[in-house]
């Protein structure tokens, strides 16, 4: 049987080109900084009209942050990239679970020498965050609810839009620039105030041990430890002064 000859030689199927973006970069961190910022900052100044109850309002302003924080991850996760894994969302060891909490003690231990320094310097003593003890004093319920809120509801979204997208695209920069240039964003996304160092010390301790471990999960250990203490000794000293 003779061959037939062709002058179109068949092409080989073309192979399925692999998505190139590997990890999150600038588009990701403008758009999720800048849907963090309609949603979270719009939604307390839209709460704040309403003339709710001190309990209500304190309540649904300690979720606020991780409502707005997870949209905000939600959304730029969408742009490009669609595998978790790209943003940390990945298994880790029970070793790294167990520095998350040894660092997060340390952390804490220093984020209090870094208020009391902060204090010193500027003598600012308003604590923006009191309005989160008002939602703790509703009742066993509301405590317990402020409590899962701001220890660990704000930290996952925090973790995931923070380190899961700005430390993680700011890493191709090289360890310096990821860690420190993700630290001063998210300390100036909580505001020029006393809480401006705890956020600076949360930071650095949550970004390093992204770098390092690769995943969220040893982070959020870390803010689960360091947020914790300081809510329950809020609300107790709040409640009896």
């Amino acid at each position: 049987m003779s061959k037939v000859s062709s002058n179109h030689p068949q092409k080989a199927p073309a192979a399925i080109a692999p998505n190139r973006v590997s990890r999150p970069g600038w588009l990701e961190i403008v758009v999720g900084l800048v849907v963090y910022l309609i949603v979270g900052f719009g939604g307390v100044r839209l709460f704040a009209q309403f003339g709710l109850d001190p309990v209500v309002y304190g309540l649904i302003l300690t979720a606020w942050t991780g409502v707005a924080t997870l949209i905000a991850f939600a959304v730029a996760a969408r742009l490009r990239i669609r595998s978790l894994s790209a943003f940390g969302v990945r298994r880790t060891s029970g070793r790294w679970l167990l520095i998350g909490i040894g660092v997060g003690l340390i952390a804490f231990v220093l984020k209090s020498l870094a208020i009391l320094a902060w204090v010193q310097i500027t003598g600012d003593t308003n604590n923006v965050q009191d309005v989160y003890g008002d939602g703790a004093r509703g009742g066993l319920l509301s405590l317990v609810l402020s409590t899962v809120f701001i220890a660990v509801f704000s930290p996952l979204g925090e973790e995931l839009l923070y380190r899961g997208i700005v430390t993680n695209a700011l890493l191709r920069y090289g360890p310096f620039v990821g860690v420190v240039g993700s630290t001063v964003i998210f300390a100036l996304m909580h505001g020029i105030n006393n809480i401006f160092p705890a956020a600076v010390v949360a930071g650095l301790a949550t970004a390093e041990v992204f770098r390092r471990s690769g995943s969220i999960w040893p982070g959020l250990v870390v803010h689960f430890v360091f947020n914790l203490p300081s809510f329950l000794l809020m609300v107790l000293f709040s409640s009896t002064g």
